[in-house]
């Protein structure tokens, strides 16, 4: 806004450095028609800034109360987020109590089974060739390398699984 009115001033105070030499009325009624239509432009000027400012703090008004929905709908995802683990929590529980049912009955049902098919299983060994366990044949990085069936070295890592060795 300053800067506007310091502009005009410097318009007006130009044209009269570069004007014709005239008599004092004529230079004293342009220089009041120039600064009628400075004040005209400023007072534009001004209308113009007070409208921008208006919109900017509609602006933000807007923003504010938009921020504050996402704050509160921020807020209501993290309080059903808490309930939904809540209830699957609750539901966990049952799921395991269910399982702990089910395992009990499995139990009961496989010692009944096992009881039944002992005999038959002694049948079934003795017409099956016997299983032979893999042969030790080295050592690799400290622990001990087997042989499978087939030829495969591999050795047991530190969580019980086979890790083949490459030749």
């Amino acid at each position: 806004m300053k800067k506007l009115l310091l502009l005009c001033f410097i318009v007006v105070l130009s044209t009269n450095f570069y004007a014709q030499e005239t008599t004092a009325k004529d230079a004293k009624a342009k220089s009041e028609a120039s600064a009628k239509k400075a004040k005209a432009k400023a007072d534009k000027a001004t209308a113009d800034a007070k409208k921008e400012a208006d919109k900017s703090k509609k602006a933000a008004k807007e923003a504010t109360d938009a921020s504050a929905k996402a704050t509160k709908a921020k807020s209501d995802a993290a309080k059903a987020k808490k309930d939904a683990k809540a209830e699957s929590t609750k539901a966990e529980v049952k799921k395991t109590e269910a399982k702990a049912d089910a395992a009990s009955k499995a139990a009961k049902k496989d010692a009944t089974a096992t009881k039944k098919a002992a005999t038959k299983t002694l049948k079934e060994t003795n017409e099956k060739a016997p299983k032979t366990p893999d042969k030790v044949t080295g050592e690799y990085n400290g622990k001990k390398v087997y042989t499978g069936p087939k030829g495969g070295k591999y050795y047991i890592n530190k969580n019980g699984n086979k890790t083949y060795i490459q030749d």
